[in-house]
């Protein structure tokens, strides 16, 4: 992944907002409560815990990321927000970390996956210690690339080819493996299609 983001890194957000959709939404839901932990799995350049941090000033913050080149971007965001006293960044794999090894702290009030799971192979690791890692009444907030349905064949066919140059991969199985997820911990589930199933938006509460 450094190999990947070692030039990317310097442009990825001026690229990324025009596609990857439905992030700003899922931040302004978090619902931090004043005081709260929020740790996102899979940081990039720490330009969601920057808004976060923005939306809800009061909590603290932690961030991992697979990529050391992603880090070093995602500090000098925090560093140029003014916020590094009240975020921590650490190097993990979002489908096997230890977050009391890496934080220490092991649970957190809202977690959040942006955009990662579909980059992320075993993803359905991340979503499980996601869950693991929420405090009582918790909650995880996942948004990604959806299915496309109701958008035009030739679209869906196109973005999808476009998608894997860059190693990314709709999991039109998301829904499905956090139903079993929600069923298996007790938590519960709101899935929602946006844009046309562009995009979904899941929050789980536990």
């Amino acid at each position: 992944m450094d190999g990947v983001y070692r030039v990317q890194r310097h442009f990825y957000d001026a690229t990324r907002k025009y596609y990857l959709l439905g992030r700003d939404r899922m931040i302004a839901g978090l619902d931090v409560p004043p005081g709260g932990t929020v740790l996102e799995l899979g940081c990039g350049t720490g330009r969601n815990i920057v808004l976060a941090a923005r939306h809800y000033p009061q909590a603290r913050y932690f961030g991992l990321d697979i990529s050391a080149e992603m880090l070093i971007s995602a500090r000098k965001a925090v560093e140029r927000e003014g916020i590094s006293g009240k975020v921590v960044l650490e190097r993990g794999d979002a489908t096997a970390f230890d977050a009391q090894a890496l934080f220490g702290r092991a649970s957190f009030d809202r977690v959040f996956v942006s955009y990662a799971l579909s980059m992320i192979p075993g993803w359905e690791k991340t979503i499980a210690l996601g869950l693991e890692a929420l405090a009582s009444g918790g909650s995880l907030h996942v948004v990604d690339f959806g299915g496309q349905d109701r958008l035009p064949g030739w679209f869906r066919g196109g973005l999808r080819a476009w998608l894997t140059k860059f190693h990314v991969a709709p999991r039109d199985e998301l829904r499905e493996l956090l139903e079993s997820e929600a069923q298996r911990t007790g938590a519960s589930l709101e899935f929602e299609s946006l844009f046309r199933g562009y995009a979904v938006h899941a929050v789980m509460r536990r």
